[in-house]
């Protein structure tokens, strides 16, 4: 007799996983189960971070995974933080966003662009959570056009000074330190940038209905005064920040196929208990089909993830091949987590149920780090060679 496969991965893509790799996956989830589910609606509920989490966040190597031990980091591979993000998202969107803001858009670009002094500097304690970070590149203005970026650098004696404003930054108000992006003279260059610095200034957004267990915050810098050592040395352009992007939307590729898990498992377990008609919701048919949608879609997802991390981890990873799964699979999880809402009724509508939480951060998963939009039209670049932007 056949073994029934896992409803939540019908094709047994962990047995396509290293040992480490599984290793990794069940620390994490072991963490999601036990510290994280318990208070996470509540949380969200009362709009709050649950900063408490940080340091076992830390202790577990979750912060700069794959940044170098010698560093202070995991030393992992990228599939294993793609897990980790998958993980972290089966809790929800506001703690991976966390962890994705720390390791891929501010401890990444300082080990990749920044000098040693910095990489002594910052990494290990942000490795340990004791120094919280920022990325400060979208503007009030408009998120999706980079390149007309309004906040400015200028050159005083052996200073830098800066003035401008960023938006909708994550981990804004926790930071320590933000990794500031400004035009030059000499093109865009990064900054970090202490938050205890004169002029500096950041507010909380307030009436979220996404990511409200997530701080969002916007930044001011009046006339901000740093030294020559807070830039980054080894990167000018709009290829600094857009790298970083790029390995945040990798990250933001496998977190959603959590969330979208965490819907399914949910409404299998409710369609089995709920009774309508003297029998379980789960034996109707229109039921059926829409739980054997959601399950087709979250295994595509999984196995386009799988193959993008491995190409990163190859070195063989096309900047478009991350647009495509960053599209596909949170508009993936957007889509179930609504679908699953709907199969839950009434009671989908409460955070007593994980559906309407995870559809709400998703609502703002497919619009950072680049609109669905903004990743179609760079996969239609890459399938014609004209740039329709």
């Amino acid at each position: 007799m056949a073994t029934r496969l896992n409803p939540l991965d019908l094709y047994d893509v962990r047995a396509l996983l290293s040992e480490e790799e599984r290793m990794v996956q069940d620390s994490v989830g072991r963490f999601v189960d036990d510290k994280v589910l318990p208070i996470i609606g509540d949380c969200f509920d009362q709009a709050r971070f649950p900063a408490e989490l940080i340091p076992e966040i830390a202790s577990l190597g979750l912060l700069g995974a794959t940044i170098p031990e010698e560093y202070g980091g995991g030393g992992m591979n990228q599939v294993s933080y793609g897990l980790i993000c998958q993980e972290m998202e089966r809790g929800d969107s506001g703690l991976r966003s966390f962890a994705s803001v720390q390791s891929s858009l501010v401890m990444y670009p300082i080990f990749a662009f920044g000098s040693e002094e910095q990489k002594r500097e910052y990494l290990p304690k942000m490795a340990a959570g004791e120094i919280i970070g920022c990325f400060g590149l979208t503007e009030p203005h408009g998120g999706s056009d980079p390149a007309n970026m309004k906040t400015v650098a200028k050159k005083d004696g052996g200073d830098w000074v800066i003035n401008g404003a960023k938006m909708w930054i994550t981990n804004g108000n926790l930071a320590h330190v933000a990794l500031v992006w400004a035009k030059t003279d000499d093109g865009i260059r990064g900054f970090l940038v202490p938050t205890n610095t004169k002029g500096f200034a950041a507010q909380e957004i307030h009436k979220k209905m996404s990511l409200r267990a997530s701080v969002t915050s916007a930044l001011f810098l009046d006339d901000v005064r740093v030294p020559e050592s807070a830039m980054l040395p080894n990167v000018k352009g709009l290829r600094g920040p857009l790298s970083c992007l790029d390995s945040a939307r990798f990250g933001i590729s496998w977190g959603p196929i959590g969330a979208a898990q965490a819907c399914l498992k949910e409404v299998l377990d409710y369609t089995q208990e709920r009774v309508l008609f003297n029998r379980p919701l789960a034996a109707n048919q229109a039921i059926q089909l829409r739980l054997a949608d959601i399950a087709r879609r979250i295994t595509t997802a999984q196995l386009l993830a799988l193959q993008l991390g491995r190409l990163k981890d190859a070195g063989k990873l096309h900047p478009s091949q991350i647009s495509l799964a960053k599209w596909n699979n949170v508009r993936m999880a957007l889509d179930i987590a609504r679908e699953c809402r709907d199969i839950l009724g009434g009671a989908g509508i409460t955070t007593e149920h994980v559906a309407i939480r995870h559809a709400l951060n998703l609502e703002s998963v497919v619009t950072y780090e680049g609109t669905q939009t903004v990743h179609q039209l760079v996969v239609g670049k890459e399938l014609t060679g004209i740039n329709a932007f």
